[in-house]
């Protein structure tokens, strides 16, 4: 990999800019959803996986698609909440795979708890899986990664506009990840050329899509531009852009992928 090495210094094309060959990558939350069609999107493109969430036996089966894929996997459960498993999870990629080029920070917890009845426990429960667990990753990962690696936090819209649900935690939560995207941004791409963004999805299908309440995103869907709910694969290459070379210009920002629900 040509860490320190922009595109322009090249001859790769365009779409050669968004192979991940020879890369290794971390994907949190791996054991289902996005996180898997995050880890599958990697590998396609060329990165060994480490695979990592509290389930284990629904890891398994991730890996067992990534090596289908022809890509090494590592799996290593993980509770994002704890510094130390954190550090573990990175130590045991280093052994694994000699590298950290990618983190994807797609963890996630969600509530739909009026304000006034959620209680301390199940606030405080979100913010340390969407939030903090997102900083013990990066932290982890920042004091080993090289110049061009990247890190991608899986934010929402939520974190941008209300839902029209009582999701309190979870918009703070998504809300400060946006923060503490431009503030690692600021503190590691000039002095470490890690570059960090934030992907911010709009509805797609997930576990945490299945609480909702009944014909809630249809109505949603009703006010979205594009009509529909997104395709995993439409987010999946999005992130590959800011995982890879193609986004090598892009730092700090949040990319958000939502049907345009966000511009109405």
């Amino acid at each position: 990999m040509s860490d320190a090495t922009s595109p322009t210094d090249d001859d790769r094309s365009a779409l050669d800019l968004f192979r991940l060959d020879g890369r290794a990558a971390i994907v949190t939350g791996a054991s289902s959803g996005l996180g898997v069609d995050f880890a599958l999107a990697l590998a396609d493109a060329g990165a060994d996986v480490a695979l990592a969430a509290r389930r284990a036996d629904r890891l398994e089966e991730t890996r067992v698609r990534v090596e289908a894929l022809g890509r090494r996997a590592l799996v290593v459960p993980t509770d994002v909440t704890d510094p130390a498993a954190c550090d573990a999870l990175v130590a045991a990629t280093m052994d694994e795979f000699g590298r950290v080029d990618v983190l994807v920070n797609n963890a996630g917890l969600g509530t739909a708890v009026p304000a006034t009845r959620e209680t301390p426990e199940q606030f405080t429960r979100v913010i340390e899986v969407n939030l903090e667990g997102a900083y013990w990753m990066a932290q982890a990962c920042g004091r080993v990664m090289q110049p061009g690696a990247s890190i991608v936090n899986i934010a929402s819209i939520l974190g941008l506009k209300s839902a029209g649900l009582p999701q309190a935690a979870y918009s703070a939560s998504k809300a400060g990840l946006l923060g503490l995207t431009r503030d690692l941004a600021q503190q590691w791409t000039s002095r470490k050329g890690i570059r960090v963004n934030a992907l911010a999805p709009g509805f797609f299908a997930t576990e945490m899509s299945d609480q909702y309440p009944p014909g809630y995103l249809e109505e949603r869907m009703g006010r979205n531009p594009v009509q529909r709910a997104g395709d995993p694969r439409e987010l999946a290459a999005a992130l590959l852009f800011l995982a890879s070379d193609a986004g090598g210009y892009t730092t700090g920002q949040v990319l958000t992928v939502d049907g345009g629900l966000t511009i109405v």
